[in-house]
């Protein structure tokens, strides 16, 4: 049966997108009565890397054509733009640490029409997703997807094969768009509780899951469910910051299927000094070893740790070696990798001393940093890795004053299990001057 003509619905090309975008991005959130404000340079510089994606889209379509020296030439300017306005974030995420007091934003819709908008986005997102070929972009995986989350989206594939009579190739894609939805949809909602329950202000929030949905980096990869995945965990544990152990076991396994957050560890537990770092660490390191044994032994069961492909795939993270796939590294010795890669550990764990104390939008910016870092030695299409770190970027944008925003102080006995631990032992414990022999009723 032919398909319906309305549902026959396409995002338009990147270029359009990227167009339509930028006009109701300044429509909706741009301040015409403060045009020279930090708020509107930080909206505008929100779209510095979509011409390096389009730049990227044009080297393609030139290497499909059999242009490869143009090809060559215009992913090295791909790329190039990509770090270019990768490093201008990386400074403005460092920069927002003196920018203490911060007005609040308002947008120029009412909160119920950006709501009504922000699910009408998220729809016709989805609609595209779930539609072969529907992509703004690139219909391929972007970069090599770490074996674990590939390891999450095959045991999720079998399930599919064996709960309906699909074809494997469209069960592998219902599970890839099903899995990337809901990581969009989990960063939206992240965002979202965010500001109504960190900024004190729910149309923050909701501005920031809009703008997330609208920017052309979400649309470009709207089916890379291995992009908005790291984000997704990164999102809801700094949401969870007042909870040490709940942020500890959400970046854990985040870490433990898609290593970048693993880089965040020495901020964060930093970030806990004094206020619940061992239980930080201890949850963090706890859900990374119960998420890699669990990986492992997926892969032993599977035969991958035999048959040399995790190696393989983990050498291109080794900084000293050449790497072999597509960017600016590409075909480069890793001795000249290697200075970046070394600056950049430098400062990550820099970040465990300074600054001192750090508050809820240290943590946010700072966070934002070390992902963005990870661009200019990353080296698989370093650059293009935007979902990993892009609701971090909003919520910079976004964020009122948080001075003084800091985990509460842990006192000894005050997490539930341990009141309720506590609890009974007071009732079964001999009273206080009494020689203990007698035993008191429960």
């Amino acid at each position: 049966m032919e398909p319906s003509i309305f549902l026959d619905f396409n995002l338009p090309n990147a270029a359009t997108w990227f167009y339509f975008s930028v006009i109701l991005t300044v429509t909706l959130f741009f301040q015409f009565t403060g045009v020279l404000s930090v708020r509107n340079l930080d909206l505008l510089s929100l779209f510095l890397l979509a011409p390096g994606f389009l730049l990227l889209q044009e080297a393609n379509a030139l290497a499909a054509a059999g242009d490869d020296a143009r090809a060559g030439r215009g992913r090295a300017l791909a790329y190039g733009w990509l770090l270019a306005g990768s490093g201008y974030w990386f400074v403005r995420a460092v920069v927002d640490l003196a920018l203490v007091r911060r007005p609040v934003l308002r947008p120029n819709l009412t909160a119920p029409g950006l709501g009504f908008l922000g699910v009408a986005l998220f729809v016709c997102l989805t609609a595209v997703a779930v539609r072969r070929g529907g992509e703004a972009v690139v219909p391929g995986p972007v970069g090599t997807r770490p074996i674990p989350i590939e390891q999450v989206k095959n045991g999720m594939e079998v399930v599919a094969r064996q709960t309906q009579t699909a074809p494997p190739g469209d069960a592998r894609f219902w599970v890839e768009r099903s899995l990337a939805m809901g990581c969009h949809l989990a960063v939206v909602l992240g965002l979202l509780l965010i500001g109504w329950r960190h900024f004190g202000d729910p149309t923050a929030g909701m501005a920031a899951g809009t703008l997330y949905l609208l920017l052309p980096y979400t649309a470009f990869h709207i089916g890379q469910f291995h992009l908005a995945w790291p984000a997704a965990f990164v999102t809801w544990a700094v949401y969870c910051y007042r909870r040490p152990v709940l942020a500890g076991w959400l970046l854990g396994i985040a870490a433990g299927t898609a290593f970048v957050p693993l880089l965040l560890l020495p901020l964060w537990v930093s970030f806990y000094a004094g206020r619940g770092a061992g239980r930080f660490a201890g949850a963090f390191t706890a859900a990374l070893g119960v998420s890699v044994g669990v990986m492992a032994a997926a892969l032993w069961w599977d035969g991958w740790l035999t048959s040399g492909l995790t190696l393989a795939a983990a050498t291109d993270w080794l900084p000293w070696r050449q790497p072999a796939a597509e960017g600016l590294w590409a075909g480069v010795h890793g001795a000249y990798r290697l200075p970046v890669f070394l600056v950049y550990l430098a400062f990550a764990l820099g970040l465990a001393v300074w600054p001192s104390p750090k508050t809820l939008s240290h943590l946010i910016a700072l966070s934002a940093a070390v992902l963005l870092g990870v661009q200019f030695w990353h080296p698989d299409r370093g650059g293009v890795y935007v979902l990993w770190y892009l609701p971090l970027v909003l919520l910079i944008v976004f964020r009122p004053t948080l001075a003084g925003l800091q985990p509460p102080l842990v006192v000894p006995g005050d997490g539930r299990m341990w009141r309720w631990a506590g609890a009974a032992w007071r009732q079964v414990r001999p009273a206080r001057g009494t020689d203990g022999a007698k035993e008191l009723a429960v």
